[in-house]
């Protein structure tokens, strides 16, 4: 793409950068930016778009009346606030539209609703901001607003002034008024309104209409301004997990799936307040997830449902250490392994996946901050850097105030 670029004079836009958007993310895509323009001896100008913010700040928006929780988020206290490793703040396509204004040829944002980074270009060519908006939601999992879903991998937008095209690049494939409006559906409780910062868009009166074979145009979007608001999204660091997992095709265990997860979930607890002291263990947490039955849901199934061929059962170990996690695991090894189903039967040896059979997972995170903050200013949260390789010194900064 950059290669393109350098040749062609289209900008790059990326969005939350890095998958998450931080400023450790942005850096890292900068980073690999860098790199590529070294290796292909271009000069692009890049703007960074940062969006991360400071507990000082949240606080203070806070203390103002001036953010409100999504559900089922509760309202906000600065514990919670600090308790955050990081919060951003997610863009729409005021600081794009600045940043392709100013001359980016690559832009590299922090977090930013998917919709707001195809958007931004349309806008700033002058294009409604209905038809550009609901563009940009149709294309923002690229070929999955086709009929073939794997078919390729992006789509080309044509947005005018009274609506938009949309077409799969991949000349086999094809969109369908189907294929198109159905997309309004995903990641979004309203397939008629979606809600970004600014505005609302609304396609209730939206028509989809196939041009040809493998064209749909889109017509009637329409853009609702409403007072300025950004999502906040933070996490806060938790406890360490471990786990194991095995494979059981054993009869006995399969006609009574419930009961065995009962009795080894008991065994394996007392396993590991008999191997490791009170004061060591402190808090601590295992479940037993099995695969095939109900992992996903946790639900028993109805009477009478039939018996698997076999379940998955995933061992998790969640522990203020990694090591103290390790340990359970380790305590807990041979009862999950070889634990009956029926006491003073031959014992059984189960199929682990691993070996080593535990896995150390590492800290796991919780989203804590899912709310939403009112501003006056689109990039009052907002700051955009520069780096001009064609510079001398390498690097300009411009902030947006």
């Amino acid at each position: 793409m950059m290669k393109a670029q350098a040749t062609s004079g289209v900008p790059i836009i990326v969005g939350t950068s890095g998958q998450a958007g931080g400023d450790l993310n942005l850096a890292w895509t900068r980073d690999i930016v860098l790199e590529i323009a070294r290796e292909l001896a271009v000069s692009p100008r890049i703007a960074m778009i940062h969006c991360e913010q400071d507990k000082a700040t949240i606080k203070r928006l806070n203390a103002e009346g001036r953010i409100t929780p999504l559900a089922p988020s509760k309202d906000l206290d600065d514990a919670t606030i600090d308790s955050c490793e990081h919060i951003v703040a997610a863009l729409g396509v005021e600081p794009f539209v600045a940043a392709l204004e100013d001359g980016a040829d690559i832009i590299l944002a922090g977090r930013a609703t998917d919709t707001a980074v195809i958007a931004s270009f349309p806008i700033w060519k002058g294009a409604p901001w209905g038809p550009s908006w609901h563009a940009g939601k149709i294309a923002e999992c690229g070929v999955q607003c086709a009929e073939n879903a794997t078919g390729g991998s992006g789509v080309l937008l044509s947005v005018d002034a009274n609506g938009f095209e949309v077409e799969p690049l991949d000349p086999s494939n094809r969109c369908t008024p189907n294929s198109v409006s159905g997309h309004m559906l995903y990641e979004n409780s309203d397939p008629f309104r979606l809600t970004e910062p600014g505005g609302v868009l609304d396609v209730s009166a939206a028509e989809y209409v196939s041009l040809n074979e493998r064209t749909v145009r889109v017509t009637g979007s329409r853009w609702e301004p409403k007072p300025y608001t950004m999502k906040l999204e933070g996490a806060v660091a938790g406890p360490y997990q471990t786990i194991m997992l095995v494979g059981i095709q054993d009869p006995d265990v399969l006609a009574d799936i419930d009961g065995f997860h009962d009795r080894l979930l008991a065994a394996l607890y007392e396993r590991t307040r008999q191997c490791i002291p009170e004061e060591e263990l402190g808090e601590f947490h295992i479940s037993l997830r099995m695969y095939g039955w109900n992992a996903v849901t946790g639900v028993k199934p109805l009477a009478g449902t039939a018996t698997p061929p076999e379940v998955g059962v995933l061992f998790v170990a969640t522990a203020s250490t990694q090591e103290l996690a390790n340990t359970i695991a380790h305590a807990c090894n041979p009862y999950f392994f070889h634990y009956p189903s029926i006491m003073g039967e031959e014992l059984p040896s189960y199929g682990f996946a691993f070996s080593p059979a535990d896995i150390p997972r590492g800290r796991i995170y919780e989203f804590k901050l899912n709310h939403v903050v009112r501003l006056d200013d689109p990039f009052e949260l907002v700051t955009t850097e520069w780096l001009d390789l064609s510079q001398e010194n390498g690097s300009k900064e411009k902030e947006y105030a």
